[in-house]
């Protein structure tokens, strides 16, 4: 078992699932943070088809990707320190990263599946360790 600020024992299993949300989060800003730079220095990247309902602009698009990709990754390195507040700062995040991801699907369809399943598992990652997981009492 790891130990955490105070000296106590911390369980491996809730130090694994923060771990891993961490390391997400930090991989899925980096790709959204790419994704959108893309989108900004090259609108013909990404071709949509004809009859999407939502027809936006892919620049925008480039712009909302690389900013929520940006604060995802530092969220991302807040929770392998340790703060609570990224835990729910990384939640909120992960749902606009789904949401936005979901309207981006006729751009890039692989692309946005993928990510918003990454979101998924850190939300999860996320919700199950607390403070009581951290100290092994479940």
């Amino acid at each position: 078992m790891a130990m955490d600020r105070s000296g106590t024992e911390v369980s491996g299993w809730a130090f694994g699932f923060a771990a891993f949300a961490g390391a997400i989060m930090l991989m899925v800003g980096i790709f959204q943070a790419f994704a959108g730079i893309a989108a900004i220095f090259n609108d013909e990247f990404f071709v949509v088809g004809k009859n999407y309902t939502f027809d936006l602009d892919v620049t925008a698009w480039g712009w909302i990707h690389l900013i929520i990709g940006v604060i995802v990754a530092l969220a991302g390195i807040a929770v392998y320190g340790g703060a609570t507040w990224a835990r729910a700062v990384g939640i909120v995040l992960a749902i606009l990263s789904a949401v936005a991801n979901f309207f981006f699907i006729p751009y890039y369809p692989v692309w946005s599946v993928l990510i918003i399943a990454l979101d998924i598992a850190v939300i999860w990652a996320l919700t199950v360790y607390d403070r009581d997981a951290a100290l092994g009492r479940r």
